[in-house]
């Protein structure tokens, strides 16, 4: 009886870990453990983590050297979401560190990470590991005597107001950033290895990272739009990565802050920070830009049921659907670059998909003359979104000795020859026989 009542107890310890898991029915019903180097970034930067908290999310806030830190439990994962606002940790907490941040992201887990001027080699490992790297100057900074932000006192140009933003309506949403983002922190670029990386915020061609308050020696390392602010990644299992070269980026100061770039007259009474980050955050919790696709079936024109093998030649019809999470509810997905390939070693048939605008996509086409075991692909990648794979197998037999046509039309030349040649020898035989 004693090991029973300890068995109910984890159960229900763990109930409420559990019902926080991901699911790929509600991609956003998650909790995120959020790392501070200290619990003051609470209220500095409420508006950010107020947003989190309206749209659905569980925030667990935690010092980033918190002894009892632990990312899963028992083999279950308790969070589904990692913010590192702790740029000065030397070492995490606890069950924590660089490999287990990083088997988090392996496991589809999303992670945001923020870096200033204080940045530990910790948090640049992380950051290194995901594709970005950090100027290795640690006094260096971003900047632009150009793009700076004007204030009452321009100081050394490291408030840059930046507007080099990727143009990308699902990462960033379909309403425009009219207003300059406000910046103050470290410059990264990105791994040349690392093609699954993208810039979201970038340097001015104007920009220039090193330290400022020392005269320049030897030109700066990192230079114009090499320089990435805030970079994305979105990794091969669809989890998504944040890394930012600026806590104060996500500050309540820096939200509501007026703003105005130099060199243009226009000033704004809001910094386009709240803005950014707001939308930046959707997509990479899965807000947007989320595809599931599925119901991939196949039949032959004219039939209702999906056959078991294809002969050659036979005329089929592919359909498969296709959802994009809106962040309450599944959408139709609609698109005019969805490609099936009908495969077998390399693809024999390779058709665009029509869509219906409901999440239908179908084609139809001829099964190619050649037997063997074919694949129904889709393999859909486009900026922004998780990518789709999805494959269906199918034989494909020759023609039965019965069912070739009974005269071919291309061997009537043949045929004829044939006849011709029997009637000939025929004539040529009673010529023979009979002419004296």
């Amino acid at each position: 009886m004693a090991k029973l009542a300890i068995f109910f107890t984890l159960t229900l310890s763990l109930l409420p870990f559990l019902s926080h898991s991901f699911s790929p029915d509600t991609p956003t019903d998650r909790r995120i453990l959020v790392l501070l180097d200290d619990f003051s970034l609470k209220s500095s930067h409420s508006i950010f983590f107020t947003s989190l908290k309206s749209r659905g999310f569980d925030l667990d806030f935690k010092l980033a050297d918190d002894p009892k830190l632990a990312l899963q439990r028992y083999g279950q994962y308790l969070y589904d979401g990692l913010i590192l606002f702790a740029p000065s940790v030397e070492r995490f907490g606890g069950a924590l560190d660089v490999a287990a941040v990083l088997d988090f992201v392996d496991s589809g887990h999303d992670l945001i990470v923020a870096a200033d001027t204080s940045a530990s080699d910790l948090i640049k490992s992380v950051a290194t590991e995901c594709g970005v790297d950090f100027d290795e100057d640690p006094s260096a900074m971003v900047i632009d005597h150009q793009g700076y932000a004007v204030s009452d006192v321009d100081g050394d140009h490291t408030l840059i107001a930046a507007d080099e933003l990727i143009r990308s309506d699902v990462i960033l949403g379909k309403t425009k950033i009219e207003a300059p983002v406000l910046f103050k922190g470290i410059a990264h670029s990105l791994n040349a290895a690392n093609t699954l990386a993208l810039k979201v915020l970038s340097g001015s061609p104007s920009a220039y990272s090193a330290n400022p308050s020392a005269k320049l020696s030897s030109p700066p390392s990192l230079t114009g739009s090499a320089i990435s602010l805030v970079s994305v990644v979105q990794a091969r299992n669809n989890a998504r990565i944040m890394i930012s070269g600026s806590l104060d980026l996500f500050s309540n100061r820096y939200m509501k802050s007026s703003v105005q770039k130099a060199g243009i007259p226009s000033k704004y009474e809001k910094s386009g920070n709240e803005q950014f980050v707001t939308e930046v955050s959707k997509w990479l919790f899965h807000e947007r830009g989320h595809l599931k696709a599925g119901n991939l079936r196949h039949l032959k024109v004219g039939e209702t049921g999906e056959p078991a093998m294809y002969r050659i030649k036979d005329d089929l019809e592919f359909y498969v659907d296709i959802f994009e999470w809106s962040g309450n509810s599944w959408e139709p997905y609609v698109a005019d670059d969805v490609q099936v390939q009908f495969y077998m070693m390399s693809p024999y048939v390779l058709k665009t998909l029509s869509t219906d605008k409901k999440g239908l996509y179908h084609t139809s086409f001829k099964v190619p003359d050649v037997y063997g075991v074919f694949q129904f692909k889709v393999e859909y990648q486009k900026l922004g979104y998780t990518s789709l794979s999805l494959s269906k197998q199918i034989p494909v037999r020759p023609f039965r000795h019965n069912e070739y046509e009974r005269f071919i039309p291309t061997a009537f030349p043949y045929y004829g020859a044939s006849f011709t040649t029997m009637a000939g020898f025929f004539i040529f035989s009673v010529v023979y026989l009979y002419n004296k």
